[in-house]
């Protein structure tokens, strides 16, 4: 298994919309509409291995939220795929990235934070974040009643 990391393109949208669509349904994350996925193409991050004949193998974005916080959003990979470190290469990709703009702190809300307290995350208080809760949180079906658990990196800049 070679697994490689790039940044999305137009043609992966599809398929980054189906892995999202059923994801979603099993309440692992949020839907994204096939406009919303093209508004953050610049964002996103997509896996592939090459015994997959180029076939998605995860997705992730980098989403700025402020001028020393940045958001890994949409991180997703297919189950059967799960467990071979797709997820923490898009990670890594997405915090990379992020770097390279001087973001200083990265953090996510999830489901699954056992695997990004792996990554060197730690939880925190979602109160912690307003721009998160002002710019989207508020906005969303599940506020505030939402069961993600936020988590923080420090990118070390």
């Amino acid at each position: 298994m070679t697994i490689t990391v790039r940044k999305a393109d137009v043609n992966d949208v599809p398929a980054i919309y189906d892995l999202l669509k059923r994801l979603s349904a099993q309440e692992l994350l949020l839907p994204r509409s096939y406009v919303n996925l093209y508004e953050m193409l610049q964002t996103l991050h997509v896996a592939q291995d090459s015994q997959l004949q180029g076939r998605l193998a995860g997705v992730g974005a980098l989403q700025v939220a402020w001028e020393d916080l940045a958001e890994v959003r949409s991180l997703a990979v297919p189950e059967e795929l799960r467990g071979r470190g797709i997820g923490k290469l898009l990670t890594e990709a997405i915090e990379r990235e992020a770097l390279t703009i001087k973001v200083k702190k990265m953090f996510v809300l999830t489901y699954v934070p056992d695997f990004f307290i792996k990554l060197g995350y730690h939880i925190v208080s979602l109160d912690s974040l307003p721009q998160k809760i002002w710019a989207v949180c508020f906005n969303c079906v599940h506020y505030p009643n939402c069961k993600e658990i936020a988590l923080v990196k420090d990118l070390g800049i």
